[in-house]
């Protein structure tokens, strides 16, 4: 199998759990996970407002939505774990090598879009369970979520396994919940069997049955799936060895999806038998659902466990949330950024509607908002599927595990339907603007070359692989860039090596190193920070004993080398090092920079910062890093 070039989907974790040396349940045991993961996006707090108002509003009527959404997740969701086991490329980074970088960055920003819409929901969804649970204000449960960013790096500092594990408690916690719910519920089992045959009373039924659709199968989904299943080391050398991982993978994404199922059809069915049948058919918001609970049950654990439930919803979503961020703008953008500076850029964007609803609207318009967010979802959808079906369907690309026939057919219908209801739902949206709006013209300028765009995407994201074949056969784009031919390879000189000091045991690597890299012809700057409180405020005017201190051992290196016979100079710098040691740097006109580096831990470099990651973004030069462990052998 040929593996395309680039940088791997998630490289910190990127085959981090073996999976290819294991038999029997051992072997199932190690792919069992992503689906996971990928399934708390299938129960989030977006499906918990789409359910409520459904089940409320219409009985057990659109369960046979839920069941159909279900059946959708599972095929789409296989074959993103397809994409992702054959080509070891996400979704994301399958798209970039596809498409022209207008295109991509059209497509980015639709995923952006529903990433947002997706943090939307698990920021009410939690701040709505903190006010159940403590009776915490709104707008004060909203700010706190901005605290959760730091889960998702305490997380992926235990690795891939105590992630996932976190993850499937979470679940058993919400699965666990609404069991206990439905046996107080007691639903009308009759009723219930029939709201599987297909139906819908009305537009108000199309608007939330889009909703459960978008809320159940969920784009970043399937950008996060593709990306999850490369965690796992597999023997990709065989056809053998690449069936047997989509096979257990499949068996994890059934597993999974089925209890998100079960959660769906556990909250519409709760809301039909408690709401519904006692003639409440306006309960759409979490919280009334919540306060009603109690009475109707006759039990106070009731709402309890609802909170409960809507909290571990909340949190699992939002780790999920995150590695779909991270996946999308570094497979569409190549670009990569800190992570929890992604997570806190996607928070900060969802927090801002959030505030505005509940300042200007009042709490009781969450509601509204959370079914308005899974709306959003669906209409990008079409963006993420049809994409994902054509690359599983190439057979240059995907050789003997593409898609069959009956796949796409399967597909392609699946497609056909999110599409058209989606086509709907905004001829239905925009046509209403229209007739209320006081100044129709507006919507006429805004709303509607908007719609005209994502429809001439959509079209040709649609058609592109019936062109490309009747164009002229292209080479094809790889994600991160391609291989260049060696011509004539020639041993790098350097002769201004400028070395990075701070008096620790990696010094003496530091040194070594950039001396065999120049030898006796280079020259040497020696550079210390001195980053002292005082440093930082008066700089280069401080004269505090630590900065006589650095000076002398900064002199007392250059003494020691230039007794060897190497030319060396040092310069010592004040303040914040991660500008100061590129300006000096600069000054002396290096052709090379030495670095130590310590292998801080995930706390270290949250307190500290990571000087070295920051500095080799300011340089033009190459930067040479060590660590404190290397030890030079001769």
């Amino acid at each position: 199998m040929l593996k395309e070039a680039g940088r791997k989907s998630l490289s910190e974790v990127h085959g981090s759990v073996e999976a290819s040396n294991r038999k029997g349940w051992r072997k199932l045991w190690a792919f069992l996970g992503p689906a996971y993961l990928v399934s708390v996006g299938y129960m989030d707090p977006g499906n918990w407002a789409t359910d409520i108002a459904g089940g409320s509003q219409f009985g057990y009527t659109l369960i046979w939505v839920l069941l159909m959404s279900n059946l959708m997740a599972l095929l789409l969701q296989s074959l993103s774990a397809r994409l992702g086991v054959v080509r070891q490329l996400d979704l994301a980074q399958a798209s970039r090598s596809e498409y022209r970088p207008g295109i991509n960055y059209a497509l980015w920003l639709m995923a952006e879009i529903a990433i947002a819409a997706t943090d939307l929901a698990e920021v009410l969804g939690m701040a709505i369970g903190l006010q159940l649970l403590f009776d915490l204000p709104l707008v004060w449960g909203v700010t706190l979520t901005v605290l959760d960013t730091l889960i998702i790096l305490v997380l992926q500092s235990y690795g891939m396994r105590k992630m996932e594990a976190f993850i499937v408690a979470l679940v058993a916690i919400i699965g666990g919940a609404f069991f206990v719910e439905m046996l107080l519920a007691k639903p009308d089992m009759s009723e219930l069997l029939v709201g599987f045959i297909p139906s819908l009373p009305n537009d108000t039924a199309l608007y939330i049955a889009i909703g459960i659709i978008g809320a159940t199968v969920m784009p970043h989904n399937l950008y996060l799936h593709s990306s999850l299943v490369q965690t796992r080391r597999i023997d990709s050398s065989t056809p053998k060895g690449v069936w047997s991982a989509l096979k257990y993978n499949f068996i994890d994404s059934a597993i999974a999806l089925n209890a998100a199922f079960f959660v769906n059809a556990a909250i519409l069915v709760l809301a039909a038998s408690t709401f519904f049948k006692a003639g409440m058919y306006e309960v759409a918001e979490i919280q009334d659902a919540h306060q009603l609970l109690a009475p109707l049950l006759g039990t106070e654990m009731a709402p309890l466990l609802f909170g409960i439930a809507l909290v571990a919803a909340g949190q699992s979503s939002t780790i999920t949330g995150t590695l779909s961020g991270q996946i999308v703008m570094e497979g569409y953008l190549n670009l990569r950024i800190t992570p929890w500076l992604r997570r806190l850029i996607t928070r900060l964007i969802a927090i801002i509607p959030a505030y505005l609803v509940i300042i200007l609207y009042g709490e009781s318009k969450t509601g509204a908002l959370l079914v308005l967010s899974q709306v959003v979802l669906s209409l990008q959808l079409g963006f993420a599927i049809i994409p994902l079906i054509h690359f599983t369907s190439d057979k240059v690309k995907m050789g003997e595990f593409a898609n069959k026939m009956w796949v796409k057919l399967l597909a392609w219908s699946i497609a056909l339907v999110i599409v058209g209801l989606n086509v709907q739902l905004v001829i239905n949206e925009v046509s209403g603007w229209l007739t209320e709006a006081e100044n129709p013209w507006i919507i006429g300028l805004t709303v509607i070359p908007v719609c005209i765009a994502a429809g001439l995407l959509l079209i040709y994201i649609t058609f592109k692989p019936l062109i490309d074949r009747r164009s002229a056969p292209k080479s094809s784009r790889i994600p991160h860039g391609e291989a260049v031919t060696l011509t004539e390879i020639t041993q790098p000189i350097y002769k201004r090596i400028a070395i990075t000091i701070d008096f620790t045991k990696v010094d003496s690597v530091a040194i070594q190193s950039a001396l065999s890299q120049g030898g006796n012809v280079a020259k040497y700057l020696l550079i210390h920070v001195v980053e002292t409180a005082g440093a930082m405020v008066y700089g280069s005017s401080i004269a505090d004993k630590e900065s006589s201190v650095d000076r002398a051992a900064l002199q007392n290196y250059a003494k020691q080398l230039q007794e060897k016979g190497y030319e060396v100079e040092i310069k010592i710098g004040f303040g914040n090092p991660k500008r100061k040691i590129p300006a000096m740097v600069k000054e002396f006109e290096a052709d090379l920079l030495v670095m130590g580096a310590h292998g801080h831990n995930l706390i270290k470099d949250l307190i500290f910062g990571t000087t070295v990651d920051t500095v080799r973004h300011r340089v033009d030069i190459p930067v040479f890093i060590v660590r404190e462990t290397q030890i030079t052998k001769g």
